[in-house]
């Protein structure tokens, strides 16, 4: 899976990174609910009064999102032989 990234500055003119944006194909099931999650995910963050330097959006989904359609979304797949 492909990953990407956004820079932006916040109100206060500190540079913020997001990491670990998934991109999805137009068809995609998950397209517009990851579209709205990063938009709220930005959203919040632009409003925080301390903000990090970098955060990961994949790690923010994995926090609001129900596990079998994270999984579904990253293919999280079992390793085999403890690989």
């Amino acid at each position: 899976m492909l990953f990407k990234s956004l820079e932006f500055k916040n109100e206060v003119g500190q540079k913020v990174k997001v990491m670990d944006i998934p991109v999805l194909e137009e068809d995609s099931t998950y397209k517009f609910m990851i579209q709205v999650r990063l938009q709220t995910f930005v959203t919040s963050i632009y409003g925080e009064k301390k903000p990090k330097k970098c955060y990961s959006f994949k790690d923010y989904l994995k926090k609001v999102m129900k596990w079998p359609d994270y999984e579904q979304l990253f293919k999280v797949g079992e390793l085999k032989n403890n690989a």
